[in-house]
């Protein structure tokens, strides 16, 4: 090779390797930014999606409020603290002309008014489903019918909670305070949450550990060191993968559950990019995928043509409302500094 064609190809590479290629940076829910639908949109995209994972809504809060924000393009926060997000100016308003499926997202998410403000938009409907009470059916040939089973002595040190206010919740539904408005969970007082407290300090015996990710459930399940958790319908998704003798089941109590937006935040550099992203994970297509990563339920119905009357029939696709009647979908906490509180002593209760 000549001098020259050597010159011009060191040049040509030196270009090449110089090209920086768009990375879209996400804090987002586990599962949500599996290589199985998030590496053909890089390819199609030439760009690179790296993801970061949250254990909780609160931890989503503390790192965009702590300095973070602009470490991420798209966050996916749930039902109870997607207004607040919206309202203190961390996330964009969406440019809905660059979002074609989003008419074809369930009115009944996408009229919510979590992330409107005016004729403002400020997220999209993505995913949606309960925290359900999973259980090894080893153990439980049967599926428990209440929450209070989690309280049996007879399971001492073989359950786990997760770590999140959802597991307050709970304990509230078992003393009966989503009665007759269950939106009274996210609106307990002083002395509610203090009997709250204390049934949940009853139950410390019980509990191996709290979780804080899906992986710590999956272990501890996978490791035989507990046979009841409240969990996620991903849990139960992995662990069948697995062969794991896993049951989900919704008690007799119900359960509270979540609506997951997606949302650019105010400090994105990549709006434009941010929008195709948020096109291609509400397109039917790749909602589907989604799913069957997740086991969640889709916010865009026509994902239920791509999928088998069995996958419907275990979403529950067949009667959403029905199902959707058995969540109490989470909401703001007015007070959510107070639940936090309460959470935290439970916790380092001896």
């Amino acid at each position: 090779m000549s001098a020259v064609a050597i010159i011009i190809v060191t040049v040509l590479a030196a270009s090449s390797c110089g090209k920086a290629v768009p990375t879209l940076s996400l804090l987002v829910w586990e599962g949500y930014a599996d290589p199985s639908f998030v590496r053909a949109f890089e390819e199609s995209h030439k760009c690179k999606v790296v993801a970061s994972y949250m254990g909780s809504s609160d931890e989503l809060v503390a790192k965009l409020r702590g300095g973070s924000a602009s470490n991420y393009d798209v966050i996916s926060p749930s039902s109870d603290v997607a207004a607040m997000i919206a309202t203190t100016g961390l996330a964009a308003p969406l440019d809905l002309s660059k979002l074609a499926a989003y008419p074809q997202l369930s009115p009944k998410l996408r009229d919510l008014p979590l992330v409107r403000i005016g004729d403002k938009v400020f997220g999209v409907p993505f995913m949606w489903g309960p925290n359900p009470l999973l259980y090894d059916t080893s153990a439980f040939p049967k599926p428990p019918e209440s929450w209070g089973v989690l309280w049996d002595p007879k399971l001492k040190g073989k359950i786990s909670v997760w770590d999140d206010l959802s597991t307050l919740y709970m304990a509230a539904q078992i003393l009966g305070y989503d009665k007759p408005d269950p939106s009274h969970l996210y609106n307990l007082s002083d002395q509610e949450l203090a009997a709250v407290k204390a049934k949940l300090l009853e139950l410390k015996p019980n509990v191996r550990k709290i979780w804080a990710t899906g992986g710590e459930l999956t272990n501890l399940f996978q490791n035989h060191e507990i046979v009841l958790a409240m969990g996620w319908p991903l849990m139960t998704n992995q662990l069948r993968k697995l062969n794991f003798p896993i049951g989900e089941t919704i008690p007799r109590e119900n359960t509270t559950g979540w609506i997951d937006h997606l949302m650019i935040t105010a400090a994105s550099e990549r709006k434009d990019l941010a929008h195709e992203f948020l096109e291609y994970m509400i397109e039917a297509q790749t909602q589907s995928k989604v799913t069957g990563v997740t086991g969640y339920v889709p916010a865009n119905p026509r994902a239920a043509e791509r999928m088998s009357a069995a996958e419907k029939a275990s979403l529950h696709l067949d009667d959403p409302d029905q199902y959707m009647a058995r969540i109490y979908f989470w909401q703001n906490v007015p007070r959510r500094d107070k639940y936090n509180e309460v959470w935290n002593e439970v916790k380092a209760a001896q």
